[in-house]
């Protein structure tokens, strides 16, 4: 299935590219459910390309839009610090926009869109489903959601990158009372609708206990919650089988739920 390089304006009329994947059997009497893609990062980028994650869910009937909000890299440097210090904000409002924009499409079924990510995309989706009404489902895989902790764990051997991460997020001894302000794990008594969150018991990136208390967060307010935890996986998948086990149970919650 091949990607359409598209492009829409977000909030403030700065231009967002995205990727657009569209179903075979999407028309406008045949309108399909819609997931947005998040990248990880901060920083990284979705490109043309195969992606076994974005072909599976294609194939089920849904449309993917990957979305390069600011902040991603490949567009200049302007472009790429646009984000610095905004994160859960701006960046947030990209995909908000990216919503706006599928719902522009007559072969898109509006009522029906998703968002979906891994690492810094699973942190802007549990933003989207805690801090914004726009989705009906979330999928959050190995994301952050307690940036005060992440950036005080940092291991020593990442300093050259801590110091960059400080430069775009902030310093927790500095900016800590904004950063539990956009961390989603404050903030689950606000998701209002069904999430599924992926999480590596050996993460050293985004702890395990992280993935559990925003699980718990949200439990604790009765909204349903999905809890896939590998005890063989770090920060991303390694493993065939567990891609595998991931893939089906994203399609058996968007079957569900979206």
């Amino acid at each position: 299935m091949q990607s359409e390089v598209v492009r829409f304006n977000s909030f403030d009329d700065i231009t967002i590219p995205a990727l657009l994947y569209k179903p075979h059997q999407a028309n406008a009497n045949a309108k399909v459910p819609a997931l947005i893609w998040i990248h990880g990062g901060p920083g990284g980028q979705s490109r043309t390309g195969y992606s076994p994650m974005i072909q599976h869910l294609v194939n089920h009937g849904y449309a993917v839009l990957s979305v390069n909000n600011r902040g991603s890299s490949g567009y200049g440097k302007t472009f790429y610090h646009l984000d610095d210090l905004r994160h859960g904000e701006d960046d947030l409002q990209d995909i908000v926009y990216g919503k706006k924009y599928l719902q522009n499409l007559d072969w898109v079924a509006g009522e029906r869109i998703g968002v979906i990510g891994g690492s810094y995309g699973g942190y802007l989706t549990m933003a989207a489903m805690a801090f914004t009404d726009e989705f009906n489902v979330g999928i959050n895989i190995f994301g952050v959601t307690n940036w005060v902790r992440t950036l005080e764990s940092i291991p020593p051997w990442w300093e050259a990158f801590r110091e960059s991460l400080y430069a775009e997020l902030g310093d927790p001894a500095v900016d800590g009372e904004r950063l539990r302000r956009i961390s989603p794990v404050f903030h689950g008594d606000k998701v209002k609708k069904p999430v599924l969150v992926v999480q590596g018991a050996n993460d050293p990136r985004v702890l395990q206990v992280e993935s559990d208390e925003m699980v718990e967060a949200i439990r604790a307010n009765g909204v349903p919650v999905e809890y896939v935890l590998f005890d063989d996986e770090g920060h991303g998948f390694l493993k065939k089988t567990n891609r595998i086990t991931a893939q089906q149970a994203y399609l058996a919650f968007l079957k569900q739920y979206l």
